[in-house]
């Protein structure tokens, strides 16, 4: 099912009849789908449902444009174009509704997103590249609105880079840069601030991204004339249009339901941007959405009659229809029949969809029942168990969750006893649960072989004569032979080009490597997430700079919504390994404290965050991740970089384990656990600790995701049965996910003679200065304290009380 790239000019009328006509059956296949789909929701075979009719016509038109190696960076209502570009059938429409989780089935997600939700596979099965030139691409979609805009950019910027920049061996990526970034947007969703910025980025980087603004008047319920200004988005973007003096967009309007003018549009549109590196804005109007927002409520409810008969009139199909039978394409009566054709494929490929999603359960279903009714039989509550036997007898369409929740209920009625038929049941259920999980849970992180936590550690070497240097050095000089051993590596943020950045980490490297892989970046953190995003999914290696953690929060959305849950929710067939880098701790003041972690930890699942305690740690992280095929944040100590180290020989070589803990001084009376620049603090808090006889375990965690992964802070507890956590986060911040992991996962509790402690910041942020520093955050002077206070509690006749 998939449109001809041929345009109108280039075929016979034959050819030209049998084109409409394709694009007609897949139009109309595709509003079946959105009909059907709806009435599966209400149902109850589907939980929600979002569909993409109203829209059919534009999509087709794109779709002729649409070429192997481009991609698609879109929202929900996409299914037409998918179904166009032959990447989506009418079964998988089902699958995807239905939320099968087999990958199989649904390819887009594998049952983890809602339908309407599409992607392609970049990857194969082991998680290694597939080549992207061979097939039409579409980066997998978020619900948040505006929320595919940042990643949109960097889609596009890669094909600029790959143009331009030498070196690049890319024949799974790119062929010269040729490939355009394809957007799209409902009108309303204009409005979000991600939009703007990333119309704003697009003009000032120049590079090949078409976006189409679905424009049908309404955003959910509530009319454009509460959404935009003059309610008309390409009226109020016309000063980004480009002129013989400046550049910018090129801003194109054209009617949703005039196939004729929708099909010149969009090759006008291909053209200037796969050709000039132009973005361009393509303003869809006039536009209907048949079925209202989603299957949570009526568009009866908020539109007038005036409105719905005008939709009824201006439906795109029925447009297109009229022109077919106008021009003498077809007759009306051959196109019912092909209607009525469509109608039984649709419920034909439902009908295939909901017995490939329940056969395996009802085999599941048959097994738990001859299991749990031989349990029954050998019971002396054989009564109870048979009432949980019968209620999952006759459920006629079960899910997993029926499934599971009968079998692991059963058990409480045989408690007491022992049997076969008992050790049976529970052998299965164990066995369920550790074969179905998975389905739910798998490809958080990578299972490929280019997983972080693969990668060996390498120690840097030195030189018998090494100098000292500032840590800034050991960075900048690292990441010169990054750039060096990387050609596809390149960086760019807010300061990071033409100074090296605001701590001359990246000093003289844009001179070295030019002005794209060492590239200032505007003041807009989400849209330079957006940039390492959507470039790392096209093979490139890029280090997305992010000034100061506290500015992380202007793109936490995108960091949490969008790459923490890439690999997650296409089921390990995305990808991007984009490195995330910023400074942070113990800077003066409330806006550069660097005290969001415990937020960051707890919305970043699926990233990696990495807490190194000076430069030469960080540059291993730097190299590790690059050897890797995952997302990390690096976090590097702001009051690091003029701090005296060796300078490595082994630049771009050595490497810092992720997940792996480093004792920075053994003890025997308390584990001190910390990192990054408070670390200091407490290895000098330790040698003061010992003119009181008090003889503290330092560790360094290094690495707060994952955290820890060979359980070495249980092993100290072990020897020194008592605990403390110091962070500069917040109560309850980092240091919370710290104590919980150390005690429930790593069960180190069992080892404590004194209660564990935390010492963490205020409950505020930092106020300014150095005695702002001090009074907010844990000073030395907190940690010996609060270490000493604890020896106090455990033998108060060695050690009496201090104040």
């Amino acid at each position: 099912m998939q449109t001809s790239p041929k345009t109108i000019n280039d075929i016979s009328f034959e050819e030209f009849q049998s084109e409409i006509l394709s694009d007609y059956k897949i139009a109309m296949t595709s509003r079946e789908c959105s009909l059907l789909g709806r009435r599966e929701v209400l149902t109850g075979k589907a939980k929600f449902g979002i569909f993409g009719d109203g829209k059919e016509i534009p999509q087709l038109a794109w779709a002729k444009v649409f070429q192997n190696g481009d991609f698609r960076s879109g929202y929900y209502r996409d299914q037409t174009f998918m179904m166009a570009i032959g990447e989506l059938s009418i079964q998988q429409f089902f699958a995807g509704l239905y939320g099968d989780a087999n990958i199989d089935n649904d390819p887009m997600s594998g049952g983890r997103q809602m339908g309407g939700h599409f992607g392609t596979h970049s990857l194969d099965e082991k998680g290694d590249w597939k080549n992207l030139l061979e097939q039409k691409n579409s980066s997998a979609d978020i619900s948040p609105t505006a929320g595919q805009m940042p990643r949109l950019l960097g889609l596009a910027q890669a094909s600029k880079i790959y143009r331009n920049v030498n070196g690049i061996h890319s024949p799974k990526f790119s062929d010269k840069g040729n490939e355009v970034a394809w957007g799209t947007i409902g009108n309303a969703s204009t409005s979000e601030g991600l939009f703007f910025e990333t119309i704003n980025a697009a003009g000032v980087l120049q590079v090949p991204m078409v976006i189409s603004v679905w424009d049908d008047e309404y955003g959910i319920s509530v009319h454009a004339k509460h959404q935009t200004t003059k309610e008309n988005i390409s009226e109020i973007l016309k000063g980004f249009q480009r002129d013989k003096n400046n550049k910018g967009y090129e801003i194109l309007r054209v009617k949703g339901w005039d196939y004729v003018e929708l099909v010149e549009t969009y090759q006008r549109a291909s053209k200037i941007a796969r050709e000039e590196h132009v973005p361009v804005l393509i303003h869809v109007t006039e536009l209907t959405q048949p079925q209202g927002h989603s299957t949570s409520g009526s568009h009866e409810r908020y539109k007038n009659k005036e409105r719905l008969d005008w939709e009824l009139e201006h439906d795109c199909i029925r447009k297109m229809r009229e022109w077919i039978i106008t021009h003498g394409i077809s007759t009306e009566v051959e196109l019912d029949a092909i209607d009525k054709n469509i109608k039984k494929q649709v419920r034909e490929g439902k009908k295939a969809a909901w017995e490939a999603y329940q056969t395996p359960i009802k085999e599941e279903q048959q097994q738990a029942l001859q299991l749990l009714t031989n349990l029954a039989n050998s019971s002396a509550n054989k009564v109870f168990i048979e009432r949980v036997v019968t209620e999952l007898s006759n459920v006629a369409e079960p899910i997993r969750k029926d499934i599971a929740s009968a079998v692991r209920k059963s058990l409480r009625y045989v408690i007491t006893e022992d049997s076969v038929e008992k050790d049976a049941v529970n052998e299965w259920i164990d066995a369920y649960l550790e074969r179905i999980q998975p389905k739910y849970s798998s490809h958080l992180y990578s299972q490929s072989k280019k997983s972080a936590l693969h990668i060996k550690e390498i120690k840097p070497t030195y030189d018998a004569s090494a100098d000292d240097v500032d840590g800034r050095l050991v960075l900048r000089d690292n990441f010169d032979a990054i750039f060096k051993k990387y050609p596809q590596s390149l960086i760019f943020g807010e300061d990071a080009g033409t100074i090296g950045d605001v701590n001359q980490g990246l000093e003289g490297l844009q001179d070295k490597y030019g002005e794209l892989r060492v590239a200032d970046a505007g003041i807009r953190e989400a849209t330079i997430m957006g940039q390492g995003i959507g470039m790392a999914m096209r093979g490139l290696r890029p280090i997305a700079e992010i000034q100061y953690l506290d500015y992380i929060l202007y793109a936490l959305q995108i960091m949490s919504d969008d790459l923490a849950t890439l690999h997650y929710r296409t089921h390990g067939r995305q990808k991007a390994p984009v490195i995330v880098r910023t400074r942070g701790h113990r800077l003066e003041g409330i806006w550069h404290s660097g005290s969001q972690l415990g937020g960051i930890l707890n919305l970043v699942r699926g990233i990696h965050v990495l807490v190194p305690r000076n430069m030469t740690k960080a540059a291993g992280f730097y190299n590790t991740l690059l050897e890797s095929d995952e997302p990390a944040l690096v976090i590097e100590c702001l009051n690091g970089y003029r701090l005296k180290e060796k300078l490595p020989t082994n630049l771009g070589d050595f490497k810092t384990p992720v997940g792996v803990v480093e004792t920075m001084k053994e003890g025997k009376d308390i584990t001190l656990v910390s990192y990054g620049s408070t670390l200091r603090l407490v290895e000098q808090a330790a040698k003061e600790l010992l003119e009181v006889g008090i003889d503290a375990e330092v560790i360094d965690v290094q690495s707060l995701l994952p955290l820890d992964i060979n359980h070495d802070i249980a092993k100290s507890v072990e020897k020194t049965n008592r605990l403390m956590v110091i962070d500069e986060d917040v109560p309850g911040g980092a240091s919370a996910y710290l104590l919980n992991a150390i005690l429930n996962t790593q069960n180190a509790y069992q080892f404590l003679d004194s209660q564990p402690q935390t010492l963490t910041a205020r409950a505020h942020r930092p106020a300014y200065g150095t005695d702002g520093d001090y009074f907010s955050k844990p000073s030395l002077e907190d940690i010996f304290e609060s270490v000493y206070a604890m020896m106090h509690e455990a033998s108060p006749s060695n050690y009496p009380k201090l104040r």
